[in-house]
């Protein structure tokens, strides 16, 4: 992290077991990281150190914000402070190593794929201009997986995975968008339903 003073806040997401907490300057150059569980954190050095609350449940880390997803005996309020000033002293720390691996560079899932015919290469550019920034917004992220015979599967990661309105955002805010943009487009899914 350069000099500059860090600032950590907490912002509510639509999933009330998630929180995301926002800080003032990059903190990930890399993509997204979701670490669903212990196992998964292994890859990141903040992310075990995180799971070491035993608060926590699952952690999805992006470009300037951590979102957690909380244990259910736990309340927010006892949780954010903990959380905001953990997060700032280990960002200030030098000593710390690395927020992820170097080598967990994500590629984005809407990337152009030489495989990728007309379509899926339309399905992507409206994912990745029009949604991604919105679910970002609210602490999560969405990963296109295919295209099948009208079908678009879509992975639900951070605070979206889980989320009690997920599914109206998939049916009623992703799927009416792409079926509106491209008829070829008859279903939105996420990766678990198939």
């Amino acid at each position: 992290m350069d000099n500059a003073i860090i600032t950590v806040y907490a912002e509510q997401t639509p999933n009330p077991e998630t929180l995301k907490f926002v800080v003032n300057q990059v903190i990930s150059r890399g993509g997204t990281f979701d670490f669903p569980n212990v196992a998964e954190a292994q890859r990141s050095p903040l992310a075990r150190a995180l799971f070491g609350f035993d608060f926590v449940k699952g952690i999805f880390i992006s470009s300037n914000y951590v979102t957690l997803t909380k244990t259910e005996d736990y309340k927010w309020v006892q949780i954010i402070p903990k959380v905001r000033l953990f997060l700032k002293e280990w960002l200030q720390d030098e000593t710390n190593l690395a927020i992820t691996d170097a080598m967990m560079e994500e590629s984005p899932s809407f990337a152009p794929d030489d495989n990728d015919d007309d379509i899926t290469k339309k399905i992507k550019e409206i994912l990745a201009n029009s949604v991604r920034p919105v679910v970002e917004m609210d602490g999560g992220a969405i990963d296109f997986k295919s295209f099948n015979e009208g079908k678009v599967t879509l992975s639900l990661r951070g605070s979206c995975s889980g989320c009690p309105s997920s599914a109206v955002t998939l049916k009623g805010g992703i799927e009416s968008l792409l079926k509106r943009m491209i008829p070829e487009v008859t279903e939105v899914v996420a990766e678990a339903e198939e």
